[in-house]
């Protein structure tokens, strides 16, 4: 059996070590034959995700390369530094998939996403492979903190992607009207929908402040009222010089840095202004999977409410508002945790993480720059502290893996907890990591209950859908 178990994990071990880049446009390939495409078409199709994800790589490689070495003088300079090291998401991911828990966590999700289809408790086919990564971390958390249970690393990493699946379905149709081309579309990546419950919140209470309702700026709008200086581009240069100023120790350092300082400025503006190109190959290579799909829902499934295809919120990044808000709280975030009393989480590895926050929240603020930033500042706030929390037991399970693999990628240094934004200020990661591994048996009895109300809530949802499309 153990052998069966080590070949198993061997070949799942094999298909993520290909990263998204490569696992992903096999995936569309394969589903795109399986749904009726030319071989051809379905492979352009693929390939499009995959030069997608290379392109997203690369942007995201340049701005943390950019702002790395200036936010490290920065650091260096003013002394900022915090006792959890920032590990950032790449990290993290290796982290979570080479843990018991993460080899095994791809077929067990897709079981469990078999499941809930047939017994319509959900309507999204999740086939955002790589990012189950995140169910893998909360998992590997869980094991660690509660002595390399395997037992409860599964239990955890399934809430969390059965609460996500409800998620992905709750928000998908205001998704789909708020994004062009995202039909049959919906987002079950945990750290997006994790900021849902933030977004309601915040988006309800702030509707009922009087004379809000004045600062309803979107991406356009902030352009109209700032002209050139209203756009990513213009505000990626403008935030990129200014944190590179700060590197600056004096006046005349300054002077001596200009080309430095209006480098990075250019590097960070051409950051903001490539995003969303890239993110269009993701819907060029989605749009034939999507008509296909939805085809096939209509001829195969006449009674049915449809089904959703669940992907990743890459797809959406580049949206204005999300570019322009995400760029807006970089400084804001770095100087809050310093200053805030008890965070010891400085997040910079991990910045490039934060456009991921918004793509379900725009839907709900209808993409209002003010909004999104208050949610974002108040979910990065909160998140910096869940961070700090859950550090301890994300730092056994880095050491572990890094004994094993002796990967020099996740080595913390000494006298440091090591932790990542993405996934661990997730609102949904602590939950479940905070009543599994803190509060226990009453705990995982309150997750139980929760979860279980949540899948009955869709079920329902689902049922009434059905049954008004069929009267």
């Amino acid at each position: 059996m153990s052998a069966v178990l080590s070949s198993i994990e061997s070949v799942f071990n094999y298909i993520i070590g290909m990263g998204a880049a490569v696992m992903m446009p096999i995936i569309f390939t394969i589903l795109g034959l399986c749904i009726g495409i030319k071989f051809t078409k379905a492979l352009k199709s693929g390939l499009y995700v995959g030069v997608g994800f290379v392109g997203l790589s690369i942007i995201t490689a340049l701005l943390t390369s950019t702002l790395g070495p200036v936010l490290s003088k920065v650091v260096e300079i003013y002394d900022l530094n915090l006792k959890v090291f920032d590990m950032g998401w790449p990290a993290a991911a290796a982290v979570a998939y080479n843990t018991s828990v993460g080899a095994f966590v791809i077929p067990v999700c897709l079981v469990v996403n078999l499941l809930m289809l047939v017994t319509r408790t959900t309507k999204t086919v999740n086939i955002d492979l790589w990012n189950y990564w995140h169910f893998a971390f909360i998992g590997a958390v869980v094991y660690f903190a509660m002595g390399q249970s395997l037992l409860w690393g599964f239990f955890a990493a399934i809430v969390c992607y059965v609460i996500t699946l409800v998620l992905a379905d709750y928000t998908a149709s205001k998704f789909q009207k708020f994004y062009d081309k995202m039909d049959g579309i919906s987002i079950p990546q945990p750290f997006s929908a994790g900021f849902v419950p933030y977004a309601i919140g915040l988006n309800w209470l702030m509707d009922r402040i009087p004379g809000f309702s004045k600062l309803d700026i979107d991406a356009e709008g902030l352009k109209k009222k700032f002209g050139i200086l209203g756009e990513p581009l213009f505000l990626g240069v403008i935030v990129g010089a200014g944190i590179a100023t700060l590197s600056c120790k004096s006046w005349n350092e300054i002077v001596d840095n200009i080309p430095m300082i209006l480098g990075v400025g250019i590097k960070i503006g051409a950051v903001m202004e490539l995003v969303p190109r890239i993110t269009s190959l993701f819907i060029e290579g989605l749009r034939p999977i999507s008509d296909a799909t939805r085809e096939l829902i209509a001829k195969k499934f006449k009674n049915s409410s449809g089904l959703n295809i669940g992907m990743s919120p890459a797809l959406v990044i580049g949206h204005p508002t999300t570019l322009v808000v995400s760029l807006l709280l970089i400084p804001v975030i770095l100087f809050l945790s310093v200053i805030l009393p008890g965070n010891e989480f400085l997040p910079l590895a991990s910045l490039a993480g934060m456009f991921y926050l918004f793509p379900l929240v725009l839907p709900i603020t209808k993409g209002n720059v003010v909004k999104t930033f208050i949610i974002g500042l108040v979910s990065l706030v909160i998140g910096v502290y869940l961070v700090t929390y859950m550090a301890p037991e994300f730092t056994s399970a880095a050491k572990a893996v890094y004994a094993q693999t002796g990967d020099t990628a996740l080595a913390i240094p000494s006298g440091f907890d090591g932790c990542s934004l993405d996934f661990a200020s997730s609102p949904l990661a602590w939950m479940v990591y905070f009543f599994t591994a803190k509060i226990k048996y009453i705990g995982i009895a309150i997750l139980v209950l929760f979860t279980s109300f949540l899948v009955f809530l869709n079920h329902r949802a689902i049922k009434k859908e059905t049954e008004t499309i069929n009267s």
